[in-house]
């Protein structure tokens, strides 16, 4: 489904306990307590609306144990980043500046400690919510995300767990939402979101709903759950994949596929989020700024990552405190950069002023009208003749040339 009303926006994606320096892992009570850590993430909303950005995307903001996936609470904001009133001004904060705001809703799994699992795994109720298997000697087993015991993943075949689900949505929507990212929607069986989606747009029919959904059939997993959009992996590893290795063969061919999609639904774009490593740590500054450039210049709904437009590093790796150099600390205003990052901000704010001002570019599908290891130009193509022409070049060094009526709007590296 597309209700086309979020379709012209451009996110930036923001994962607010990193962000805000909040401890991830707390240790003690005092690192758990009240903190309206929240406040710093608004000190940065006039930076993001100079980029140009439209709205907010916010990794989990709810109470939880940890990493803000491991949910304790669904209708408390986690104190480590505040409360209602944190919650509220920032929801001001960005109402006010005309952003739009979209939550990270983690509904396949919760946190082991999370009361509802508590209680069903001790047999005091609530185990239809779960699923939970007694063995003969009194202990339980129970299904979770992935084999991570510390995620007990609910069961989507009860009906109260659809009903809760729709509450959760429900009171932050009324609170401001606008839009959700669905975490792991991958995990959760579409006829799931085609139970709970249409109860939320009988109250809010502007609503956005963007799935998780890593491999698969995008088109039918859209179809099936009713969601807007999943998230475009394919077009991400193309991305970074064809320009690190100078093989322009295999994002040509991800395009052909993206074209696919694009005649169904308006997948969510990214070359960066909260779960990868940072795609100028992948591929360094100037061939990031020519990610960016086709980020920005074909089909889609795209999001950018806190700090992908200073082409900041970061390197995601396995274990414990992995993700912590993708989910920096933020200063408590936007007044430093680096050469290198205002570079690169300037580039953002270009190419997301170009997009704005060419709206028809979230349903553009690509044509190639140049193909070689390293170097591509294609057109992309609106549904009404409009054509935009993209050149990209590795050699002498990364550049890409962008016209638009045969006249040249911008110019990357040169």
């Amino acid at each position: 489904m597309d209700n086309g009303i979020d379709t012209g926006v451009v996110w930036w994606q923001v994962y607010p306990l990193g962000f805000c320096g909040a401890p991830v892992r707390p240790t003690s009570e005092g690192e758990r307590a009240l903190t309206p850590r929240l406040d710093r993430l608004g000190a940065w909303l006039d930076y993001a609306v100079d980029m140009g950005v439209g709205g907010l995307m916010l990794n989990p903001l709810f109470a939880s144990e940890t990493h803000g996936y491991d949910t304790t609470d669904y209708f408390r904001i986690d104190p480590r980043l505040g409360d209602d009133a944190s919650f509220d001004r920032l929801i001001s904060g960005c109402h006010e500046r005309g952003l739009r705001v979209m939550l990270d809703g983690v509904f396949n799994h919760v946190g082991r400690s999370h009361p509802l699992f508590q209680d069903a795994l001790a047999g005091r109720g609530n185990e239809d919510l779960f699923s939970i298997t007694r063995r003969p000697d009194g202990s339980a087993d129970y299904a979770t995300f992935e084999g991570f015991q510390e995620l007990p993943a609910l069961n989507h075949d009860s009906g109260r767990v659809a009903d809760l689900v729709r509450d959760v949505m429900l009171h932050w929507m009324r609170r401001g939402v606008s839009a959700w990212r669905l975490d792991a929607a991958y995990a959760v069986p579409p006829a799931f979101w085609a139970r709970v989606l249409p109860e939320l747009r009988n109250t809010f029919p502007d609503a956005w709903f963007v799935g998780e959904v890593i491999h698969g059939d995008y088109a039918r997993i859209v179809r099936q759950s009713g969601m807007d959009a999943v998230t475009q992996y394919e077009l991400w590893k193309a991305v970074w994949s064809s320009l690190k290795d100078g093989n322009f063969f295999e994002l040509d061919w991800c395009l052909k596929r993206h074209n696919g999609l694009m005649r169904t639904f308006v997948p969510l774009t990214f070359i960066g989020n909260h779960d990868v490593t940072r795609i100028a740590s992948m591929v360094g500054s100037e061939l990031a700024a020519l990610g960016a450039t086709i980020l920005l210049t074909v089909g889609g709904v795209p999001s950018v990552y806190y700090g992908d437009e200073q082409a900041l590093r970061g390197t995601k790796r396995k274990g414990l405190g992995g993700d912590d150099a993708v989910r920096p600390t933020f200063p408590a205003v936007p007044a430093w950069m680096t050469a290198e990052g205002e570079r690169t901000y300037r580039l953002y704010h270009d190419l997301i002023d170009l997009r704005r001002k060419n709206p028809w570019l979230a349903r553009a599908t690509t044509r190639p009208t140049h193909l070689a290891n390293r170097s591509y130009s294609y057109d992309s193509r609106g549904r009404g003749g409009e054509a935009l022409q993209v050149d990209l070049r590795l050699d002498p060094t990364p550049h890409a040339t962008i016209s638009l009526g045969g006249k040249v709007v911008l110019e990357v590296g040169h």
